[in-house]
Formats: C-alpha cells, structure tokens, sequence
C-alpha cells in the first residue's frame, strides 16, 4: 500500500453545479489547485468582496443540521461530503469557489465529489504532510451519546447508530481507513431521513433540495425509495462518511481509533475542539511528519486508479 506522505493539490480545476440539500438553490462550484500549507478554502464569489473562509474545525458555525462554516457573515453549509471526498482522495490544498451558500447535494452521497477529484488528478506539492496521533483518550459526550478517540498505530472507526424505525433500527460498522476501501464502502452511502422530519423541517424553509434522488427517506414503516438501499447498512456507512468529512476539518491527519455512538455532527466538532484543547495545553506533541512517526500505518493515500462508479 502506498502512503501519501507529502502534501497534495489538484493537477487541474474541478467544475461542478447542482442543488443544495437545505436552500434549494442551483449552485456551481470551481475546485482550484492551491499552494502548499494553504488547506481548503471556501470563497462565496456571490459575496461583496469575495470573502475565503478556511474549512477548519474553529470556524464551524453551526452543526444543527449539516456542518457549516463562516467567516464574519459569510457562510457556506453543508460541506462534510465534499471535504470527506477531498481528505480520502489525497487533496490537502485547494480554493473552492462557490457562488451560493450550499455545497450541492448531488445523489447524496460522496461518490460523485470522488469521480470528479479523481479524474483530475492529484499533483505532489514539496511539504510534508503533518500527522496527530492520538496519544492519550479523548471523550466527548451529550447524553447516551459519545465519541471516544483512544491510541492506535492504524485509524479505526467503529461507529454505531440507533433509530427507532424498523428498516433502520441499531447499526454498528467497523471500519478502518484505506481511500480504497472508502470508494468502495463508504462514499456511496447516501443521506437519511424520516418523513415527518422533513416535512416540519420543509415547513421552516429547510430541507427545499431534498428529494428521493438525493436521500434515502423512510415513512413509519418503509423506505420511499423504489431503487433501495446500495447497502444493507447504509446508514451507518453515511454516518461514517458525514464523521470523516468532519474530521478533515482537523488542520492534521488524526491517527486513532474512534468510537462513535449516536453522534453527529455537533459532538464530531466537539471532539476536534477537544483534542486542539489538549494540544495547546501541552498534553499532545506538536504534529510530526510521518518521518516522525514511522511506526504509524497511515491511513492516507492516494488512489491513482478509474473513477468508481456513482452507485456502489
């Protein structure tokens, strides 16, 4: 298996459009090469002044629905696919350029965000990539739910979920990362959600994008979507993709294993500000290149291979 142990940018720009999940609106997105040490940028080009708001763990605004990231007044939500696609792919500088304030859903998933990173290549930039083991554990919880970050020498994700809904119900996947296995697993695993949250959230102006194209919808007993599931778990694969998107948002790669019970997105973004508490506080090393930790199999690197196809 191949390590990315440098930085990585684009070979060449990325244009995509769609709709977003929550406003509704068409949105067209330019994914520009970026220089080394930079990390991924958002800049809203609709704005006055084009303001740039860096995709950071500390500048999440809100997690209520999606995560969100802002800037002053800017803001662009609905990112964590997107930035799940990107981290797994191996881009770790880019100027993303959007003319709305929603990342566009597409299927729902990862996939279509992969194809397209991918099909325009990677270029190896001089810097060295920076790496944060977890070096002691780190809790985080709300209630019955927790996420949990302990040592290991590979990242490991075991995540579970638990909804009262008979096509859903408790699911657990235990997932160790490999961008191949991401492509092949995860990114296809689509959004979720339940027919009567969607209406009351329609009826405060959110969820307008949202249809069975993009999102697995279930009623009191079933599922709405006439082509299925893509895995019998879904659920839980998109709510492994939701928590590596925001994990990216960590200016380091994260090497631990993390266990994960009913969270979401607000406890993802506790658990990063909680770990950048404990390495101002002195508690961690500052982040090493992997020269550094060479007794850590990474996680990271990058598939130089065909696109995989939208649904898989």
């Amino acid at each position: 298996m191949f390590f990315q142990t440098n930085q990585c940018t684009l070979r060449r720009e990325v244009a995509l459009s769609g709709v977003g999940l929550h406003t509704g609106a068409s949105v067209s997105l330019l994914i520009k090469p970026a220089p080394a040490a930079t990390g991924i940028c958002f800049r809203r080009v609709d704005l006055i002044g084009k303001p740039v708001i860096p995709a950071r763990f500390d500048c999440v605004v809100d997690t209520s629905l999606a995560t969100v990231v802002g800037l002053g007044s800017a803001r662009v939500m609905t990112i964590e696919h997107l930035m799940a696609a990107l981290s797994m792919v191996g881009v770790d500088n880019a100027l993303i350029e959007v003319n709305g304030p929603e990342i566009p859903v597409f299927d729902g998933s990862a996939a279509p965000f992969c194809n397209a990173l991918i099909e325009a290549g990677l270029k190896r930039q001089r810097t060295p990539r920076n790496f944060l083991p977890i070096t002691s554990e780190v809790t985080v919880r709300e209630g019955d739910s927790y996420i949990r970050a302990c040592p290991a020498a590979r990242t490991n994700i075991l995540y579970t979920i638990d909804f009262p809904h008979p096509l859903v119900g408790s699911q657990s996947m235990n997932f160790q990362l490999d961008s191949q296995a991401f492509r092949r697993d995860i990114a296809g695993a689509r959004t979720f959600g339940f027919l009567n949250d969607v209406k009351r959230l329609q009826e405060r102006g959110l969820a307008l994008g949202g249809s069975l194209a993009n999102a697995l919808v279930f009623d009191d007993s079933g599922l709405l979507n006439r082509d299925g599931f893509r895995f019998s778990n879904e659920c839980v694969r998109h709510k492994i993709l939701d928590f590596l998107g925001d994990m990216s948002l960590m200016p380091h790669t994260l090497i631990g294993r993390f266990e994960a019970y009913k969270a979401g997105h607000a406890l993802h973004n506790r658990l990063l500000r909680k770990i950048a508490g404990t390495l101002h506080a002195g508690a961690y090393a500052m982040p090493a290149t992997l020269a550094a930790v060479r007794t850590a199999r990474l996680p990271f690197h990058a598939p130089f291979g065909k696109p995989a196809p939208a649904g898989f």
